[in-house]
Formats: structure tokens, sequence, C-alpha cells
């Protein structure tokens, strides 16, 4: 079992910066990768960013230039370091753990979850 803690959530105003961890515990997929999602009441759980044991990222489009995904070897703690935020942004985060490095965008590609983080972006 993995288990994965988010933390750093928060409110925050257009145009500021927050910074997200995930620590994992137990057991590691050490050549894996773990990704940030984000999901609001009523709609489906959606893809921010991935980062694997090799340091390779993916970001969402509206994300791009904005956020920053970071990782430690071998994947014990996760970063998503948020800039420019926008209202828009305002969601819960989670990240979650996944066995494989390839990309992966969809929620069931992952393995482990965490509880999630809320974060508010005022306007």
């Amino acid at each position: 079992q993995v288990q994965l803690v988010e933390s750093g959530g928060g409110l925050v105003q257009t145009g500021g910066s927050l910074r997200l961890a995930c620590a994992a515990s137990g057991r590691r997929f050490g050549r894996g990768a773990m990704g940030w999602f984000r999901q609001v009441p009523g709609k489906e759980r959606e893809f921010v960013a991935i980062i694997n044991w090799l340091g390779r990222t993916e970001y969402r489009d509206d994300v791009k230039g904005r956020f920053t995904a970071i990782a430690d070897k071998p994947l014990n703690t996760l970063f998503l370091q948020m800039n420019d935020l926008k209202p828009e942004d305002s969601a819960v985060y989670y990240c979650g753990a996944r066995r494989y490095d390839d990309s992966a965008y969809f929620p069931n590609e992952y393995d482990y979850w965490g509880q999630g983080t809320q974060v508010t972006v005022s306007s």
C-alpha cells in the first residue's frame, strides 16, 4: 500500500501563488509516476500535471507556464508550484501515484490517491 497526504492548499487572491505538497509513505513505485488532478463539485476529476521518476513532466494546456510539478527521487515527495492563479483554478487538488512511468491523463490510470487539499482563488 501507498499512502499519499496532500497539504498546502488555501485561499489566495487572483495572481497569487500556492505550493502544494504530496508526501508518500509505505510501498513506493520508485520507477513510476505521480500526478496532480483537480475536481470541482459536479464535475469529473481532471488532469493537471504528471511527473515520472526520470523527471519528465506534462501539463494541461491552461496551466502551462504557470504551474510546475517537482518531485524528489524516488518519488517520496511531490510538489505543485502554482503561480498566477486564477479563479478557475479553484478546486480540490489530489495527488495520485501509479506504478508505470508513461503518460496518464485519467484517474483510473492511477493506483493510489490522497485525500485532497482545497484551493480557492478569489477574484
